[in-house]
């Protein structure tokens, strides 16, 4: 295997979308906004769409716009019962834990929830960096900057020896840009999006290996 870096994005990725776990927090961060800085309710979905759209994450455009208390905002939409959410994919845990490869999570969320969505998967201690949204601050997925940040953090300076998965197709498509082998973990495959795609973490290590020596 021609890697020696890779980057996991964490929500939606190393587990399924369609726990409900990322529409509770998006819930979370409409109650936010409309209790505690006042937006009303019916622009709320308008805001945060247009702030992801030019920003990166609704966040970002938060603190660019508005007074915004940050570490606030994270602890308060990120506190659900993540256990009525996620369970643990032994099989993904065995598939990470054989990896030859240094392995990262690269999140825009922050390290405290990323800890805990760890802990509740059993997959913390196959991940000794976190680098998220403080971290990368005042940038953000799928800033190029950002991945600049996070091969510094692994110690990494050619970004050919580097992996980004992750469900987001802006993502993936700007770390190709950047340079890393990128690969988008979602239903749907939108072209030029990423070097490569998978649906099942079966597919996940074939696809690695498929790239030996493809410099």
């Amino acid at each position: 295997m021609r890697f020696t870096t890779i980057f996991f994005d964490l929500d939606d990725t190393l587990y399924p979308s369609n726990t409900g776990l990322w529409k509770a927090i998006k819930e979370r961060m409409n109650t936010y906004m409309r209790e505690r800085m006042g937006f009303p309710e019916d622009q709320i979905a308008h805001i945060r769409e247009k702030y992801f759209l030019q920003y990166g994450t609704t966040l970002r455009g938060l603190q660019a716009h508005h007074e915004i208390d940050v570490q606030d905002f994270l602890a308060f939409v990120h506190d659900l019962p993540l256990r009525d959410y996620l369970t643990p994919n032994p099989t993904l845990r065995s598939l990470i834990a054989s990896l030859p490869t240094r392995n990262l999570i690269f999140t825009n969320a922050d390290s405290a929830h990323a800890d805990r969505v760890l802990t509740v998967l059993g997959l913390r201690d196959l991940f000794e960096i976190i680098v998220d949204v403080n971290a990368i601050d005042p940038y953000c997925k799928p800033m190029p900057e950002s991945f600049q940040i996070a091969m510094q953090a692994a110690g990494e300076t050619d970004p050919s020896k580097c992996v980004m998965i992750d469900d987001i197709h802006r993502t993936t498509r700007a770390a190709k840009e950047a340079g890393l082998f990128s690969i988008l973990y979602n239903e749907e495959f939108p072209a030029g999006s990423a070097d490569a795609h998978l649906t099942d973490w079966n597919q996940f290590i074939p696809i690695l290996e498929s790239q030996h020596g493809n410099e």
